[in-house]
């Protein structure tokens, strides 16, 4: 059974650059059948799929957020990770790792609330 679970901070202030770490269990990040994504969830703009890392290290953004977004992966510790550049108040979300690529996820973290403010 695979596992996720993000951690990072739950508090990022305006224009600063959010991070986040997304580990796995129960399943290497390196198999290149799977692709690993960052979602987020707000009232506001609903499910948002951010981007995904495939085994072979390719990544894929969503295009809307791509000149902020960046994904990368740490093999020695089956983790792979989010970071969002230059946030705002609009980027406060519960953030989700999960595998799979953008509308074909299976497996699910259970989500990190993270908030833009001052």
């Amino acid at each position: 059974q695979v596992q996720l679970q993000e951690s990072g901070p739950g508090l990022v202030k305006p224009s600063q650059t959010l991070s986040l770490i997304c580990t796995v269990s129960g399943g290497s990040i390196s198999t290149n059948m799977y692709y690993w994504s960052w979602i987020r969830h707000s009232p506001r703009k609903g499910l948002e799929w951010l981007g995904a890392i495939r085994g072979s290290g390719a990544t894929s953004y969503n295009p809307f957020l791509k000149s902020r977004t960046s994904i990368s992966r740490d093999l020695t510790k089956n983790q792979f990770t989010l970071q969002l550049n230059s946030v705002t108040p609009e980027d406060s979300a519960v953030y989700y790792c999960a595998r799979g690529p953008e509308g074909f996820t299976d497996f699910w973290g259970q989500g990190t609330q993270v908030t833009v403010s001052n």
